[in-house]
């Protein structure tokens, strides 16, 4: 064959990171990621329903109400961009989705603490949660990610 005729090939490098990005992604991983973008949708949700009542309704402390909405609405993006990072199998991804399970558990034992329907959303946040972190340990994650651990750098 003459050098006209010659498939093009890729030649970028194939290294461990990329090669292990090319795979498919592990169901943990996908379920992980699921798992993020649930918990981020519930705080999306529960900024803007404190939102609207606090502008709407007739709350002790308005400037309170509207600041607490905001600031869950804010603090939905840190597990949705985990959820989107882990979906494209992003290694920074898992810092910021293990933060969140670690921050959601005193929130679920607080809620277990509580004498209402409280209870069934602290059961359910921390089954959660502590699910997602079992998922985001999980060896086959971690490779997924790219993620070497101690003393593997190479």
């Amino acid at each position: 064959m003459s050098s006209e005729q010659k498939p093009a090939q890729d030649t970028a490098p194939v290294t461990e990171a990329s090669g292990a990005a090319a795979g498919a992604r592990p169901r943990r991983l996908t379920y992980a990621a699921a798992l993020a973008a649930l918990e981020g949708l519930a705080l999306v949700v529960g900024g803007v329903w404190i939102l609207v009542l606090g502008l709407t309704g007739d709350p002790d402390d308005r400037q309170q109400a509207v600041t607490g909405g905001i600031t869950l609405a804010v603090l939905a993006l840190l597990p949705l961009l985990a959820a989107r990072g882990l979906l494209l199998r992003r290694g920074w991804s898992r810092g910021p989705a293990i933060i969140t399970q670690i921050m959601a558990l005193p929130v679920a034992y607080n809620l277990l603490k509580a004498d209402s329907m409280a209870i069934g959303a602290g059961i359910a946040l921390a089954v959660v949660a502590v699910a997602s972190l079992v998922l985001l340990v999980n060896p086959a994650t971690t490779q997924a990610l790219g993620i070497k651990g101690p003393g593997r750098a190479e």
